[in-house]
């Protein structure tokens, strides 16, 4: 058990990093001469959410109405670094190479999918709002690397496609591949939904109370702030939860969560268990489409993968 003296120091370090980040994207913002208001927004990001904060999230970017709810289950990919796997990388299996994944992409469209986002699903699901013509399917993308920007952002638009940013708030180095501030923005303002995975990738099976706050609804109410969007989905790190970790994410807010477990997400099942596909490097269009198809359905109980 960590004392309680060390978590606040360190609480205190994160919360410092964090008022200091908004600081300077907002002195970033206000030096571009560009978005006076998001700029005078950023500069309010503190440790409690408010209300002015609520009132300027942008709007999602669908129209919610009620009607008959959609009943159709629907595959959420899962992908992570969009280049070829580097010598030596840990998990080689995480990397698809752009090309590699833009196939995947015209494949899927060949096939009559069209990408959507959680929160569409959502509002299908719950309030009949309709989906875009043809076979939903949501392509999110994990930890928020630079990659995903920079080749997967522009194949998707350029096929009128959306993408899912399951962000995490401490960001990866640029030296590391994490994607930049701006980079997020640029994102949003095509049309992606931006969500996350908490403060840092930590195991938050093993955190204690305050600490397992922190990296969910604090990550939340940051996130909100920074980017002001909705950020109504939780990722689990790795995949791992419990009962615990999900009323923890039900307690902040979260509209549901997305697990590693494989298996299509359907409207009957627990929002804050939805499965989700990993898709592997050397993945070729044809697998993939045979995966999707493989794994609708009930998953099989327990099925995790060792990581992600």
């Amino acid at each position: 058990m960590r004392s309680e003296a060390r978590y606040r120091r360190r609480r205190r370090t994160a919360l410092g990093a964090t008022v200091m980040l908004a600081g300077a994207i907002a002195a970033a913002v206000a030096l571009s001469g560009g978005g006076g208001g998001a700029a005078a927004s950023t500069t309010r990001t503190t440790t409690t959410q408010t209300s002015a904060t609520h009132a300027a999230l942008a709007p999602h970017a669908h129209v919610v109405r009620d009607g008959p709810r959609g009943t159709e289950s629907v595959p959420i990919l899962m992908y992570h670094v969009i280049l070829p796997p580097p010598p030596g990388a840990p998990y080689p299996g995480l990397y698809v190479p752009p090309a590699e994944f833009a196939a995947q992409m015209h494949a899927l469209a060949a096939a009559g999918y069209h990408a959507v986002t959680m929160n569409e699903v959502w509002d299908n699901w719950h309030h009949g709002t309709p989906l875009p013509k043809g076979k939903p399917i949501v392509i999110s993308f994990d930890n928020g690397y630079e990659s995903q920007w920079r080749e997967a952002l522009p194949v998707l638009r350029a096929m009128g496609w959306v993408g899912v940013e399951n962000l995490q708030l401490s960001g990866l180095p640029p030296s590391q591949g994490g994607i930049t501030h701006s980079e997020v923005r640029a994102l949003i303002r095509a049309g992606w939904e931006i969500d996350t995975q908490g403060w840092n990738h930590a195991d938050l099976v093993t955190l204690d109370a305050a600490e397992l706050e922190f990296q969910v609804a604090h990550a939340r109410k940051v996130i909100r702030a920074l980017y002001h969007v909705h950020a109504d989905w939780f990722c689990y790190p790795s995949g791992d939860y419990d009962a615990t970790v999900i009323e923890a994410v039900r307690a902040a807010g979260f509209r549901g969560s997305t697990t590693v477990v494989p298996g299509w997400a359907s409207p009957t099942e627990d929002p804050y268990r939805l499965p989700r596909l990993r898709v592997l490097s050397g993945t070729s269009p044809l697998t993939l489409l045979s995966e999707i198809a493989g794994i609708r359905g009930d998953a099989p109980p327990g099925a995790q993968y060792t990581y992600g």
